[in-house]
């Protein structure tokens, strides 16, 4: 799935909601405006989505994943910027899965550029009315990827089974409720 979807997640981040400042008001903490956590000169948008911000932890628990083990990391790449948050899945299934887990990237590369590295693994798809692409990359066993365009470029849900067992998990499974894990965080700051 490229450089972007292979990268690993490395240390700890916040508590998932953006912070006010002391002396607001509560009505002003509904500010949209913030500075985002990495600002890279490269003429590019500023990345208005943050994994580690944005998502409410409800959200994340709903979905199957554990707030508590996010992990954050960014990549500040000179041409580029990515924000990344990885979470632990909560299931397990003696026999079948051992463990997944998903990273989310936002990051300030355009859907062009993410279909001109992986258009081979790449299918078209709308989330929310939005361009996306499924990315099954069939050498990279057990994971799958969509990436959603934004106003400032792309998020990447990217998600990796690790099997119980030798076999692997069925690719069938591979992309499954992945969409509507996009469905569901894409209202939240796609659009700033």
């Amino acid at each position: 799935m490229g450089l972007v979807v292979g990268i690993a997640v490395a240390s700890a981040c916040g508590s998932g909601s953006a912070a006010t400042e002391p002396d607001e008001p509560a009505e002003a903490a509904t500010s949209t405006t913030r500075t985002p956590r990495v600002v890279d000169d490269s003429g590019r948008p500023q990345i208005t989505f943050d994994p580690c911000l944005d998502i409410p932890d409800e959200l994340l628990i709903e979905a199957g994943y554990d707030p508590k083990s996010e992990e954050v990391t960014d990549y500040p790449m000179g041409s580029y910027t990515f924000l990344v948050c990885g979470y632990d899945g909560t299931l397990h299934i003696p026999g079948e899965l051992f463990r997944y887990g998903q990273n989310i990237f936002s990051g300030n590369v355009t859907l062009e550029e993410e279909q001109a590295k992986d258009g081979d693994i790449s299918t078209a798809t709308t989330i929310n009315g939005r361009r996306a692409l499924i990315e099954v990359d069939r050498n990279t066993k057990n994971s799958c990827a969509i990436a959603v365009e934004t106003t400032f470029g792309i998020v990447i849900f990217s998600r990796r089974y690790y099997a119980d067992h030798t076999r692997g998990v069925p690719q069938a499974a591979w992309c499954a409720g992945l969409d509507e894990l996009a469905t569901s965080i894409e209202p939240l700051r796609f659009s700033q």
